[in-house]
């Protein structure tokens, strides 16, 4: 939907900007949920660092750029979307609305957008895969400490008809969340965001009770085979060998990272510190994503999230040498304030607005931006 289309349409009665959408959120939930999606590591330097990074680039446009016809289509492992976004997996949906997974699933695909289901979502992959259709979709895997379940993921994900693995290594222990902490609120604990583990049978099989009579005890088990502090590159080795999908490893910021990614196999990169909710002061993805890029040297697809809030930031991403970025927060509170018409708003909101950056920037495809587009204040 265009700039005059939406105005036309009445789609303004819905929120437009980033801000407006958090504030609207912020109004609808308890203090819990909200905390939970808002909230950072520590002081939140590093969800500072990684919005601040985005001020310290300008854009330099071109002008007298024939741009009457527009073209956002990227490529990525051999298939086409229509934009050059994903939706990022973020887990446990279920605690800001009652349609969970399902309903940000059916936004991406009435809009052709790729989705990335959380490991720790409410709802199961399976039903995912119900809703979407052949609509394109990742699943995000956090790599579980028993193989067997590993290797159950992975083919439950191939057989749903999932096209990548995107395998976060950032929370192997989860960050020290001030807000969490002060309103006690851990959703895996009432068994929200077990919707993959529950249905699980080599998960089912490692318990003593199915979760219905031992929830605690299910879900903690969950939770300590998410902790898996002993993942190492030998690890990454064999979740290449056991699956046929792209294996994107998300999750790096430091370019001798990337050069070992890359050694280990993988076929794509997602620089991301996990929206500044792992660790305080850390480089925010905006900084990071030069050096990387100019590491890997374009042998694998890098792409980038954390900080994307408008179509400038994703202007700017390529530029630097993104191939795609993925959204996060935004959809969420899109999610909150009106279910699927809320994330397909935002969606829609961005698709307009970085057709027109593109557009006013002086280009006419993504092919076309480039390094040259941006300069460093």
């Amino acid at each position: 939907m265009g700039y005059y289309e939406s105005v036309d349409s009445g789609a303004t009665l819905l929120p437009v900007s980033f801000t407006e959408w958090e504030k609207r959120a912020k109004e609808k939930l308890a203090a819990g949920p909200f905390g939970y999606v808002y909230g950072a590591a520590g002081a939140g330097d590093t969800m500072k660092a990684n919005e601040e990074a985005f001020r310290q680039y300008r854009i330099r446009p071109r002008v007298c750029q024939d741009i009457s016809k527009r073209d956002l289509e990227i490529s990525l492992f051999g298939k086409k979307y229509p934009v050059p976004f994903l939706f990022a997996p973020i887990g446990v949906n279920s605690i800001v609305h009652s349609d969970a997974e399902v309903a940000p699933a059916k936004a991406a695909a009435s809009l052709g957008i790729p989705y990335t289901l959380s490991n720790v979502s409410t709802t199961p992959m399976e039903k995912i895969a119900e809703v979407m259709g052949d609509s394109p979709r990742w699943f995000q895997l956090y790599p579980p400490i028993n193989k067997e379940l590993t290797k159950s993921f992975l083919k439950r994900a191939e057989e749903a008809g999932f096209s990548a693995i995107v395998v976060t290594i950032d929370s192997t222990l989860l960050g020290w969340r001030e807000t969490d902490l002060r309103n006690a609120f851990l959703p895996f604990l009432t068994g929200q965001g077990m919707g993959n583990y529950f249905t699980d049978p080599v998960f089912l099989s490692m318990l003593d009770e199915p979760p219905e009579n031992n929830l605690k005890a299910a879900c903690k088990k969950a939770l300590d085979e998410g902790n898996n502090v002993s993942f190492s590159w030998k690890d990454l080795e064999f979740i290449k060998k056991e699956t046929n999908l792209p294996v994107l490893l998300k999750g790096l910021t430091h370019p001798a990272d990337a050069l070992l990614a890359i050694e280990h196999g993988v076929d794509g990169i997602i620089v991301s510190n996990h929206g500044g909710r792992q660790l305080d002061g850390a480089i925010g993805t905006l900084e990071a994503l030069p050096s990387v890029c100019e590491a890997v040297e374009h042998k694998v697809p890098v792409l980038m999230d954390s900080g994307i809030r408008r179509g400038a930031d994703i202007i700017k991403a390529l530029a630097l040498g993104a191939s795609a970025v993925l959204i996060g927060r935004p959809y969420i509170y899109g999610l909150t304030v009106a279910g699927e018409t809320g994330v397909k708003s935002v969606a829609e909101n961005f698709i307009a607005e970085t057709e027109l950056q593109m557009a006013i920037c002086g280009k006419k495809s993504i092919s076309e931006i480039d390094q040259s587009l941006v300069i460093k204040i």
